[in-house]
């Protein structure tokens, strides 16, 4: 039986070591989250849970026969500092979720919780009836229905032979 090798460079020929795959996926991982992290670098405006990117909600997207349902989980935000829009089937869910009760004093040893503006959009996979659409706001979530639009009834072209 073989035992698959890497040779890692500066090693000596003799100095092998068995292969583990799931180590150097591992470090590919940890390699992508250094270059990416160098590209945006945290802000302290992130760190404290304020600015554009502090805070995006969840969606669940589904497809049923006759549109799309879209649930966006939105704990902690009033219904009135949320808006919708439609645009060249492009859904945008736009807000502010906000901090109620401003603490002056010290003894914050880590704040996880965040507020400020998120946005969110969606490009739609096909035209839907924008004057049909449909938003509820319970408990946190909110579940907008987008109904398709009516589009040409598909028909098949017989091909002639010459």
């Amino acid at each position: 039986m073989a035992l698959l090798v890497r040779r890692e460079p500066g090693r000596a020929l003799g100095d092998v070591r068995q292969w583990e795959p799931f180590r150097e996926l591992r470090t590919i991982h940890d390699e992508m989250d250094r270059f990416f992290a160098s590209l945006w670098p945290r802000t302290a405006e992130y760190e404290a849970g304020v600015g554009p990117a502090a805070w995006v909600p969840a969606l669940d997207v589904h497809e049923e026969k006759d549109g799309y349902v879209i649930k966006a989980e939105l704990p902690g935000v009033k219904r009135e500092d949320v808006s919708l829009s439609l645009e060249d089937d492009v859904l945008t869910i736009k807000g502010e979720r906000r901090d109620e009760k401003e603490e002056k004093r010290e003894g914050f040893l880590r704040r996880e919780r965040v507020y400020g503006t998120f946005q969110r959009a969606l490009q739609l996979p096909q035209s839907v009836k924008g004057d049909a659409v449909n938003a509820e706001f319970k408990d946190g979530i909110l579940k907008i229905t987008l109904p398709k639009a009516d589009t040409a009834k598909t028909r098949e072209i017989k091909i002639d032979v010459k």
